[in-house]
């Protein structure tokens, strides 16, 4: 029994050192004949989605609105992931979404003294802006 585990214990070993000299040689032989392959710019797989938001019928910015942005991230094996992003808007009634995933979006946007506003949009375009006209609420007497 003791033989056996020594015996084991010793080819694993053994093993392990074949593999990394095997790795090592595979790693410090230079490839002169292969170009060293361009890094792909981080512009390209990034998206900034820029979110307009306008009220009434003069068509005046919203300031300070809350814009949600939720996406599914989907996933191969596990169960699918639900992400969400809260931006606000600026003085110019302007929101933007940093490292938007491409496809399909629901873009809920929520101002005080307007209509909440929501709807689902497919993303195309790494630089799209989504255009939202909010509605007064009806009077209630």
């Amino acid at each position: 029994m003791r033989f056996s585990r020594t015996f084991s214990t010793c080819s694993c070993f053994a093993a392990a050192l074949f593999l990394a000299g095997t790795i090592a040689a595979q790693n410090s032989s230079p490839s002169s004949s292969s170009a060293p392959k361009p890094a792909t710019p981080k512009s390209d797989s990034q998206t900034r989605i820029t979110i307009e938001v306008t009220g009434g019928d003069k068509e005046t910015p919203v300031e300070n609105a809350s814009v949600y942005f939720k996406y599914i991230e989907e996933r191969k094996i596990r169960k699918d992931k639900k992400l969400e992003l809260n931006v606000k808007t600026n003085r110019e009634g302007v929101a933007h979404v940093p490292d938007a995933p491409m496809g399909r979006v629901l873009i809920q946007v929520i101002a005080e003294g307007w209509k909440s506003y929501g709807r689902w949009f497919d993303i195309t375009d790494p630089k799209q802006t989504v255009k939202v006209h909010l509605e007064r609420p009806p009077k209630w007497y």
